[in-house]
């Protein structure tokens, strides 16, 4: 092994490749709340085949709120719900919320670079729709 006589004695492995002045800063609030909200939004999308029209989120120190207004319904929702069924409507979606929980948590996590420790979910389908998903961290 040939001495590198640039790195102190007392440094252990290689240098950092990278330069200084490029490092990233963490997130603003603002960053954290536009990613968490495209992100559960996009997973609404994807896990129901539909979404809502929009998210807004908000950040608190130990929570993330995300309130998804102009909840859209499936066909088959939206029967049950037309025919007085609204009960099997929300405990479906409750029992699916928390199903894919770890889908929803990893997407807090990646935005806020903390860890999710708890999580609620509400629906309302009565019109407005919304629903509401809190996250505490740790």
């Amino acid at each position: 092994m040939v001495p590198d006589p640039d790195r102190s004695k007392d440094s252990e492995g290689p240098a950092d490749p990278g330069r200084p002045e490029d490092a990233r800063q963490p997130p603003s609030l603002m960053e954290v709340r536009d990613e968490v909200a495209r992100e559960i939004l996009r997973i609404y999308e994807e896990s129901y085949g539909t979404g809502a029209a929009n998210a807004e989120t908000l950040v608190g120190e130990g929570w993330v709120i995300v309130v998804l207004d102009g909840l859209q319904l499936l066909p088959n929702e939206q029967f049950l719900v037309e025919n007085g069924r609204q009960d099997t409507v929300l405990q479906v979606r409750t029992h699916y919320q928390h199903a894919i929980r770890s889908t929803f948590s990893a997407a807090i996590e990646r935005a806020t670079g903390r860890t999710v420790v708890g999580f609620a979910s509400t629906t309302s389908i009565e019109e407005p729709r919304f629903m509401a998903e809190v996250f505490r961290l740790d």
